[in-house]
């Protein structure tokens, strides 16, 4: 767990300061960083289930919030055909923002799900 948290750690450091030349780096660099947060206290085992509980529910809000938003993921598929997303982005593709967007918010759910759970398991080990 160690490992796959300092990974994370410097994963969502540098996903974070990617965001200098994002539309809206005040919502984003928050998102990663909190992430971040959590991943590098979990590889110091200390957990927080609290804290994972409360970003899994805004980032899935938000997640859902951006497959139905214009552009969002439902666009995406139905209007562009789950065209790649790899390419640069341009004025006339906004949907690879947003669903970039959506992605990264779920790889923050994922990873923070994956420390709850640890520390629930955890924490039900030192119980007994």
């Amino acid at each position: 767990m160690k490992i796959f948290n300092i990974v994370f750690v410097v994963l969502f450091i540098i996903f974070a300061a990617l965001q200098y030349n994002d539309p809206d780096p005040y919502i984003w660099v928050p998102i990663y960083l909190y992430s971040a947060f959590f991943c590098y206290m979990a590889a110091r085992k200390k957990f927080y289930p609290v804290g994972y509980a409360i970003g899994i529910f805004i980032y899935l809000a938000y997640a859902v919030y951006k497959i139905f938003d214009r552009n969002g993921l439902i666009d995406w598929f139905e209007y562009h055909h789950a065209e790649s997303l790899v390419e640069s982005m341009k004025a006339e593709k906004p949907w690879i923002e947003e669903v970039r967007e959506f992605f990264g918010l779920l790889i923050c759910v994922a990873v923070l799900a994956i420390n709850w759970i640890y520390s629930l398991r955890l924490k039900k080990r030192v119980t007994y």
